[in-house]
C-alpha cells in the first residue's frame, strides 16, 4: 500500500449528497469549531463574491480538492476571489503600515466566515508579461545560477555575476566619503562596475528602426495634415505643438525643410514653450513617438495604434551581439567551450545534460541546485524550452507550468497551492505527468486546490466541489461535495458528463482544396512540407513543444483570408464589458440616437452620457491609504452609470441602462425584431449566443468574467471578421465537458457555411470529430518539428503509431 493510500485509509470517507447540505454543515461547524477542526479543514461560510450565492463549503486540508462546474459557475470566484484572496490579504496585514503603503491594497472578500486558512501560493494562467528583458531563465532563477557559475568557472574571468547579466549595463561612478577622527573628509575615488549588457541593443537582443515614411507625408505641410501618426491629426494638442512651435514654417511642405528644420522637427531635445498660453514641452517627433508608443506593451494598445506600430517599426537582430543580448566580454568567457549565451540558447533538456557532466568540486552545491532546477523543467513537460525564450511568448499553460518550477523543490509544507486549469495546453500524454506533480505536492503535507475541467485530473481528486447549476446568475451554488464516485452518481451536469466520450464520425467531409506549406523551418520545424485541407475541420495536434504554433505563426498566419484566434489575453477594465469588447455597443448607441434624434455619445457611460457624480463608473471609490479602498454604489445614478437625463430616452420601451442589464440571449431577441430591430447589433449578439455566452449580461464588467468566458468572447468577436479560413488556438480552453458538444456544433456550422477551420487542439473529443488530423512530433523541441501523421481520425486510431494515436484510440475505445 502506498503512502498516499495509507493516508486516505485513515481518514473518514468524504460525505456525499446523501448527507446534510454542505451549506448547513459548514454553518453548523463554524458555529462550534474546535481548534482540531481548524487544523484539518478550511471553512467558508456565506461567500458572495461575484455570482456566489451565500455559498458555504468545508474543504479538507492536506488533500487534493478539484473544483468543477460549467464555465462561469463561480469556481474562480470561490477559489481565487475568496479563499486565495483572503489568505493574501491576511499575510499583507502582518507587515507594518509603512510597508503596506507600497503594496497593492486588497479588499476583504464578500464572505461571512473564512477559517482554517493557510498561506496560499497561487499558480495561475496570467501571462508573464511582455517585458523584453524577462525570459524563461530570469523567471525561474536558472539564469541567476548560471551567472554565478560562469563568474566562478568561466575563462577568461570577466568579473562578478553581473558581468554576465544582460540587464546590467556598464556603470562608472566616482566619489566616496571617508571618516577621519570623527570628521567627514571627502576624497575622490573612481571605480567601475561592469555589467554584461550589450551596449548596442541595451540587452534587448533586437534593434528597432522607424520608417519615417509612415510618420508623415513629405509632400504636405503641417497645416495640410502632414503628420500621419494616430493621435497627431485633426488639430488636437499633439498636432498644434508642431504647427505652432515656431521652429519651421507650418505652411512649407516637409520635403522643403532645411537640414536644421528637419532636425528640429524629428529629433530636437525636449524644450519648454507656451502654446496658446499653456506651458508645454516640445520634443522631436521620433523620440516623442518612441516614448509614447514604442515603449509600451503592444498587447495593451488600441487596435489602430497597434496597426500603426506594426507598419512603422521594424525589429532586426542586433548585429553586435547577434541577438544574445550580451556584451562581447560576457560572450567570450567560456566553460569547456560553452559561453553563457550558448548555454541559454540550448534546449533545457540538453543544458541539463551539459551541467550534469561538469565535474567541479568547488562549485558542487551550485551545480546540484542548478541541475535540480533544470530537471524540474523536464518533469513538468517543458524540457523543450530554452532559457533565452522571452517570457511574453509563453502560452497561458506554459506560463503556469514555469511558475510551478519554483514550487517543486520547495521545502514548505502545510501551505495551500492554488492552480487554475494546470492541464491547459497539455497533450493527453503529458496530463499524467502533471497529475503526479499535483499529488507530490499533496503528499508533502500541503493543501492543493485545483480548478479543472479535464476528467483525467478530476479522477485523481480526494475531494470534489461541483458548482452550478448554470453559469453567471444561474450559478454560484454548491451542487455536490464529496468523492469522485459520488460525483458520478450525483446527477449534476458534471457528474452526467464526466464519462462522456466522443465517437469517430461515420463519414468525413471531402476537402475543397489545400493550403500549401513548403519548407517550414520556424523554431524547431524541420523543413516541413504539408498540405492543409480547405473546406473541412482540420485538427493540428502533437505534444506541447512539437511545433504546432510555429507552423501556424510561421507559415499560415498573415496570408490573405486567414483569421487567427490565438490565446493572447483579453485586456479590459471595469468599464469594459461584452457590449464594448464585441463591438455591439456602437450600433446600439446609434440606434438609440436615431430613435431619439440625439447624439450617440450620450449613450456611452465613458463619454457624454456618464453620470457626473461617479463619472460613469457606477460606483464611488474612497481611498483609505494602505487599507483597501471602499467602493459604494453611486447614490446619484444608483449604479446605472448614466446621467438621469439620458435614461429618459427609450428604444423599444427600454432605456440604455436596462438594455445593458439584459442577458445576451434576450438582447439578441430584442434587437432582432420590432421597433428596436438593429441588424448589426443582432448579428454580433447572435455570435455571442453561438459560443455559449447567452447568459452574460451585456454590461457585465470584463473583470468579472472567467478565463473560459473571456476566451469564448474573443472567439465570438473574431467570428465577425471577413476571412475564409479560421485558425483557432485551443478553443476548448476553459470549457466544461458539457460545453464541448456545443463548440463542436459551432465548428460544424462554420464549415457547413463554407469556412475552413484549423484547430490547434489536444482535446480528444475535437480530434475524434475532425475531418482531417495533422500530428506533429514525435517529441518536443529538437525531438519534434516533423509531421508524423496525416489522415482521418479513423486512420490515426487504426495506425496508433504516434502518441496522439495511442491516446485517441484509448479514448474512443472507452466510449465504445
Amino acid at each position: 500500500m502506498t503512502k498516499a493510500t495509507q493516508v486516505k485509509a485513515t481518514k473518514p470517507k468524504p460525505e456525499t449528497q446523501s448527507k446534510p447540505k454542505p451549506q448547513q454543515r459548514a454553518a453548523g461547524a463554524a458555529a462550534g469549531a474546535s481548534s482540531a477542526d481548524l487544523h484539518d479543514e478550511i471553512r467558508v461560510v456565506g461567500a458572495r463574491e461575484n455570482n456566489l450565492k451565500d455559498l458555504s463549503v468545508v474543504l479538507p486540508k492536506r488533500r487534493l480538492t478539484v473544483f468543477t462546474g460549467v464555465s462561469g459557475s463561480g469556481k474562480s470566484s470561490l477559489v481565487f476571489g475568496t479563499i486565495a484572496a483572503e489568505s493574501q490579504r491576511l499575510i499583507n496585514e502582518t507587515y507594518s503600515a509603512f510597508v503596506q503603503g507600497f503594496m497593492p491594497t486588497l479588499a476583504r472578500p464578500e464572505v461571512d466566515v473564512l477559517e482554517g486558512l493557510t498561506t496560499a501560493i497561487i499558480v495561475d494562467q496570467q501571462r508573464m508579461g511582455a517585458d523584453p528583458r524577462s525570459t524563461v531563465g530570469t523567471a525561474t532563477d536558472a539564469n541567476a545560477m548560471l551567472r554565478i557559475l560562469f563568474s566562478r568557472l568561466g575563462k577568461p574571468h570577466v568579473g562578478s555575476p553581473q558581468a554576465y547579466s544582460f540587464n546590467v549595463p556598464s556603470v562608472r561612478a566616482s566619489g566616496a566619503i571617508t571618516v577621519e577622527k570623527g570628521q567627514q573628509k571627502a576624497s575622490r575615488v573612481s571605480f567601475s562596475r561592469t555589467g554584461g549588457m550589450c551596449p548596442r541593443c541595451e540587452g534587448r537582443g533586437t534593434v528597432s528602426d522607424l520608417d519615417l515614411n509612415q510618420l508623415f507625408d513629405s509632400d504636405k505641410s503641417l497645416n495640410e495634415g502632414a503628420i500621419t501618426v494616430p493621435g497627431y491629426t485633426g488639430g488636437g494638442w499633439n498636432s498644434r505643438l508642431y504647427v505652432e512651435s515656431g521652429f519651421y514654417d507650418p505652411d512649407k511642405p516637409i520635403r522643403k525643410f532645411t537640414k536644421k528644420e528637419l532636425q528640429d522637427f524629428l529629433y530636437r531635445e525636449p524644450t519648454r514653450m507656451k502654446i496658446a498660453g499653456i506651458n508645454m514641452t516640445y520634443e522631436g517627433l521620433v523620440p516623442r513617438i518612441q516614448k509614447s508608443m514604442l515603449s509600451k506593451d503592444k498587447e495593451g494598445m488600441q487596435p489602430h495604434i497597434r496597426a500603426f506600430v506594426d507598419r512603422a517599426v521594424t525589429f532586426t537582430i542586433c548585429p553586435d551581439c547577434e541577438g544574445t543580448r550580451l556584451s562581447a566580454a560576457a560572450r567570450g568567457s567560456k566553460i569547456k567551450g560553452i559561453s553563457i549565451a550558448d548555454a541559454c540558447a540550448m534546449q533545457v533538456s540538453d543544458l541539463a545534460s551539459w551541467v550534469a557532466e561538469l565535474d567541479e568540486p568547488s562549485a558542487a552545491p551550485l551545480l546540484t541546485a542548478l541541475g535540480a532546477t533544470l530537471e524540474s523543467f523536464a518533469e513538468i513537460g517543458l524540457g523543450y524550452l530554452s532559457l533565452d525564450r522571452p517570457a511574453g511568448t509563453l502560452s497561458g499553460g506554459e506560463a503556469q507550468r514555469v511558475k510551478m518550477i519554483r514550487q517543486l523543490g520547495s521545502s514548505l509544507t502545510d501551505v495551500t497551492y492554488v492552480f487554475d486549469e494546470p492541464t491547459i495546453g497539455l497533450h493527453p500524454h503529458d496530463i499524467q505527468r502533471m497529475n503526479e506533480l499535483l499529488l507530490r505536492l499533496r503528499d508533502k503535507g500541503n493543501t492543493v486546490l485545483v480548478v479543472e475541467h479535464k476528467p483525467e485530473t478530476i479522477a485523481i481528486a480526494d475531494h470534489v466541489v461541483d458548482l452550478g447549476p448554470g453559469a453567471g446568475t444561474a450559478g454560484g451554488e454548491v451542487m455536490f461535495e464529496g468523492d469522485v464516485a459520488g460525483l458520478r452518481a450525483s446527477g449534476t451536469v458534471t457528474g452526467r458528463h464526466l464519462d462522456d466520450r466522443a465517437s469517430l464520425k461515420p463519414a468525413v467531409r471531402e476537402a475543397s482544396g489545400v493550403l500549401e506549406v513548403r519548407g517550414a523551418d520556424t523554431h524547431n520545424l524541420r523543413e516541413v512540407d504539408v498540405d492543409i485541407p480547405l473546406g473541412v475541420l482540420t485538427v493540428l495536434t502533437g505534444v506541447a513543444g512539437s511545433g504546432k504554433s510555429s507552423l501556424i505563426q510561421g507559415s499560415v498566419a498573415g496570408r490573405d483570408g486567414i483569421v487567427v484566434v490565438d490565446q493572447a489575453p483579453i485586456r479590459g477594465s471595469r468599464r469594459s464589458n461584452p457590449a464594448t469588447y464585441s463591438g455591439a455597443l456602437e450600433p446600439i448607441r446609434k440606434a438609440f440616437a436615431k430613435a431619439n434624434d440625439v447624439k450617440p455619445a450620450l449613450f456611452s457611460a465613458n463619454s457624454e452620457g456618464a453620470c457626473p457624480a461617479c463619472n460613469g463608473a457606477g460606483v464611488v471609490y474612497t481611498d483609505l491609504a494602505m487599507m483597501a479602498g471602499v467602493a459604494n454604489p453611486c447614490e446619484e445614478c444608483e449604479g446605472k452609470r448614466f446621467d438621469a437625463s439620458v435614461l429618459e430616452y427609450k428604444l423599444g420601451g427600454r432605456d440604455i441602462s436596462e438594455v445593458l442589464a439584459l442577458p445576451v440571449s434576450e438582447a439578441a431577441e430584442f434587437f432582432g425584431a420590432g421597433e428596436a430591430r438593429t441588424p448589426a447589433a443582432h448579428a454580433i449578439l447572435e455570435r455571442l449566443v453561438d459560443v455559449g455566452l447567452g447568459y452574460l449580461s451585456l454590461g457585465q464588467p470584463l473583470t468579472t468574467l472567467s478565463g473560459g468566458e473571456r476566451q469564448r468572447l474573443k472567439l465570438a468577436t473574431h467570428l465577425g471578421e471577413k476571412g475564409g479560413v479560421y485558425v483557432l488556438d485551443e478553443p476548448t480552453t476553459g470549457l466544461h465537458l458539457a460545453d464541448v458538444e456545443q463548440l463542436l456544433a459551432l465548428l460544424d456550422r462554420l464549415v457547413d457555411g463554407g469556412k475552413s477551420v484549423i484547430a490547434i487542439e489536444h482535446h480528444q473529443a475535437v480530434m475524434a470529430h475532425a475531418d482531417w488530423i495533422i500530428d506533429l512530433g514525435p517529441g518536443a523541441g529538437h525531438d519534434g518539428g516533423l509531421v508524423v501523421f496525416e489522415g482521418t481520425p479513423a486512420d490515426l486510431v487504426a495506425d496508433a503509431s504516434t502518441l496522439t494515436g495511442e491516446h485517441l484510440a484509448r479514448y474512443v475505445g472507452a466510449g465504445a
